[in-house]
């Protein structure tokens, strides 16, 4: 059996999790302007597999390159890395209205 070539990784934020088992996952990268040398952020948007469901908003993920899944799905989301600050506070928030009444 022949060993497969190393798959591209990336990590990025969640920014859409709409539609069933796909996230749409944004990474920012650092590219440096030929004229001015100033280094300029640039994002984009990849659509990935996630086969359950796991991600939400804000969560930072590493996701690897495979097999197209669908017309846009080219990546699969292989670990959630951290939760999103927004989920946190409003989990928070929710703890604290319920101690009070």
């Amino acid at each position: 059996m022949k060993a497969r070539g190393t798959r591209k990784k990336l990590v990025g934020v969640v920014v859409g999790h709409r539609t069933d088992k796909t996230a749409v996952v944004s990474v920012s990268r650092l590219k440096r302007h030929g004229v001015y040398q100033k280094y300029l952020t640039t994002r984009k948007n990849y659509v990935a597999h996630d086969p359950k469901n796991l991600c939400q908003v804000g969560d930072k993920v590493r996701m690897v390159e495979s097999r197209p899944i669908s017309k846009t799905k080219r990546w699969q989301v292989q670990d959630i890395l951290e939760k999103g600050r927004a989920e946190l506070v409003l989990a928070e928030a929710g703890e604290g209205v319920e101690s009070q009444s």
